[in-house]
């Protein structure tokens, strides 16, 4: 691994403060290798370590209070450095976990007792083949069991896809990412549309992280503002927000941290937004306590 981390080390100070038991709902943290070592099916290898000390410090300088991190898939099915940075905050932070489709209820259950509170799966190229929508869909009702909601992370092409699968969920279901949307095809294109009608249906939720991600822009990612303020318009109730750190995957210039947090405010222009946004939708989709 390279000893030059690919997440910013310097990031600016937010221009502005997020308000008390404010969420950052999707991170991750990957290491260190020598207590957590990297399975050999993993998706990716991180090109550095990013343990629980370096995003501690991160959400102190930002303003965040409470967290909820997203197993990363370079640690596989071993949610255990999630698990051990949950107990050293002891309430404040959460997990989603990633899970073979045929988890029975008994491990799921542990899972929650740890403070897991997602299943997260994955349909993207470049993160391998999964299991199949319908495996995940029928692997719902033990979700729901166990206290557990579904996240799913996927192509813009295949929300309109996955929708009616999707539909039949047992659990609330959190989209990640705005759905991956590409910024430069404007608001009116199929796939924001397919998502927009997706959330139509109140067991859906989504993030509106990843900006990044769907700018074609680069910094300060202006191009992707006008998708989540419109989901933050319309399903102010249902929308949650992430930061992603440290951004793993990503190809483009390292983001500036700092800069990510101020883009909240153009997001949710409105202080009832960012507040639903930021401490009173996570606290009541991840049962903060």
């Amino acid at each position: 691994m390279s000893s030059k981390p690919t997440y910013n080390l310097n990031p600016s100070n937010p221009s502005w403060t997020p308000p008390a038991l404010a969420c950052n709902t999707h991170c991750h943290i990957m290491g260190p290798v020598d207590r957590f070592p990297y399975p050999a099916n993993r998706t990716y290898t991180p090109q550095t370590e990013a343990p629980k000390e370096a995003l501690f410090a991160l959400h102190d300088q930002m303003g965040f209070d409470r967290c909820v991190m997203v197993q990363a898939g370079c640690h596989g099915f071993d949610n255990s450095a999630v698990a051990d940075a949950i107990q050293t905050k002891n309430g404040s932070y959460l997990g989603v976990a990633l899970l073979p489709v045929e988890t029975d209820v008994t491990e799921l259950k542990r899972h929650y007792d740890q403070g897991f509170r997602g299943v997260r799966f994955n349909f993207m190229q470049h993160l391998g083949k999964g299991a199949a929508i319908e495996e995940v869909v029928a692997m719902t009702p033990r979700l729901a069991e166990a206290g557990l909601h579904l996240q799913v992370h996927m192509e813009n092409e295949l929300i309109e896809t996955l929708a009616p699968e999707l539909k039949r969920s047992a659990v609330p279901v959190v989209i990640d990412h705005m759905g991956r949307v590409d910024a430069s095809k404007g608001l009116e294109q199929p796939a924001f549309t397919a998502l927009r009608n997706l959330l139509e249906d109140k067991n859906f939720w989504v993030k509106v992280s990843g900006s990044e991600r769907c700018s074609r822009q680069g910094p300060p990612y202006s191009d992707a503002i006008p998708f989540a303020r419109t989901l933050v318009a319309e399903f102010g109730d249902r929308v949650v927000w992430g930061i992603d750190w440290p951004h793993p995957n990503f190809d483009g210039p390292i983001p500036d941290d700092g800069a990510l947090v101020d883009l909240i405010c153009e997001m949710a222009p409105i202080e009832t937004q960012r507040h639903a946004l930021l401490v009173d939708n996570p606290a009541r989709l991840y049962g903060f306590k």
